[in-house]
């Protein structure tokens, strides 16, 4: 038996979205920008999933601008920023917990001179809305704080927090790195005052390498990319006619089953909880409250058991998760997140995330417990010699 539970790091992609984007690259594989009938063909494409998206969360079409996945939509957020107020400087702020997509642009642009602040956690993973308020001044330029974390799958306070951000300073732009909760949660920008906005096709059974960037109309952003002028002149490339197909059609299959899908993915949430709290030194991490918490990511540490032992152990079996976060499994520092949240050593050292989908089985989690119930007792007895 096989069982996929990293999700997290990718989903497998839907059968429709790649008949869809097979047809795209085979049939209707015109250039966007060319003005006959194979470009217009190809053009549709895109104002279809322009539309499913503003659609979804309820925002103008214009406000819509497609990227190579969350990384590009992240740094262009941050980097963009910066260079619209490149002359004035100013100050940015993000949370401790961060993905590097986040993270590793800030501190690049802390580098170049503009002032960075770094918001602390508490032991669920959650800002500190007042802390938020206390930390943003007349010159900040933008906050940035995830909507999903990427390796707990706390949901942070979105709402209060861009209500503290406004409020504190009108002119300082919102952004929300969504790349693990578009697709799980409901989010609507105008209603949560949300000013931009990333998202990725591969986190939601769409393609690799498309995404997109949520910009409301009042903020100021740079391009990062210069050249043919597609997308307005904000984004230019020759449109990834099969990547935003797929995109389109995936978040409009995740969001025509939402709520389904998500009392799945929490019930599956649930079961693998419910058996990991029946096994000796296991420790979960994330928000106490199941409700608070992503229906989709459980982290957990497998004391005297290291990640990376345990990630192969359950791959013998066809089981499959991550240590961490994928964008980080290969880096020998400590996870920022577990750092953020003060875990000791010990459980960074054993954490292990398992991540669902709406795809995932309840009996691919059985056959997991039973793989760790079997596999932990030797793992441990081999560890202590």
């Amino acid at each position: 038996m096989e069982a996929y539970l990293d999700n997290g790091a990718t989903t497998r992609c839907y059968p429709e979205v790649a008949d869809l984007i097979r047809k795209t690259l085979l049939e209707d594989y015109g250039n966007p920008s060319s003005l006959h009938r194979k470009g217009v063909e190809a053009e549709q494409y895109i104002r279809r999933t322009t539309e499913i998206l503003a659609d979804i969360l309820k925002v103008n079409e214009r406000e819509i601008y497609y990227t190579s996945g969350g990384t590009e939509s992240n740094n262009w957020a941050l980097a963009g920023t910066a260079m619209a107020h490149r002359r004035t400087g100013g100050h940015f702020i993000i949370s401790a917990v961060e993905h590097p997509a986040v993270s590793a642009p800030a501190s690049a642009l802390h580098d170049m001179g503009f002032d960075l602040t770094v918001l602390p956690v508490d032991r669920e993973g959650r800002v500190h809305p007042e802390e938020l308020r206390q930390a943003v001044r007349k010159d900040t330029l933008l906050v940035s704080v995830m909507m999903v974390n990427n390796e707990i799958g706390t949901i942070e306070p979105i709402e209060e927090i861009a209500r503290i951000v406004h409020e504190t300073n009108p002119d300082t732009v919102f952004h929300v790195d969504a790349i693990q909760a578009f697709g799980k949660c409901r989010i609507l920008p105008g209603r949560m005052g949300i000013d931009m906005l990333s998202a990725s096709g591969h986190k939601i059974h769409g393609p690799k390498g498309v995404g997109f960037l949520y910009v409301n109309d009042r903020v100021r952003l740079r391009p990062l990319i210069y050249g043919g002028g597609q997308q307005s002149g904000m984004r230019s490339g020759t449109d990834n006619v099969p990547g935003i197909a797929g995109l389109g059609l995936a978040a409009r299959m995740m969001y025509d089953h939402l709520e389904e899908n998500r009392t799945h993915m929490y019930a599956l949430r649930k079961r693998l909880a419910d058996g990991l709290s029946g096994l000796d030194q296991v420790v979960i991490h994330g928000p106490s409250d199941p409700a608070e918490a992503a229906p989709h990511i459980l982290n957990a540490s497998f004391l005297k058991v290291r990640s990376e032992v345990l990630l192969h152990a359950l791959e013998d079996r066809g089981i499959y998760v991550s240590a961490g976060s994928a964008c980080s499994s290969h880096k020998r520092s400590g996870s920022p997140t577990l750092t953020a949240v003060r875990c000791p050593r010990e459980e960074m050292e054993s954490a292990v995330r398992f991540s669902f989908s709406d795809m995932t089985r309840p009996e691919e989690i059985d056959y997991t417990l039973e793989a760790l119930r079997e596999l932990l007792p030797a793992l441990r007895r081999f560890t202590r010699r």
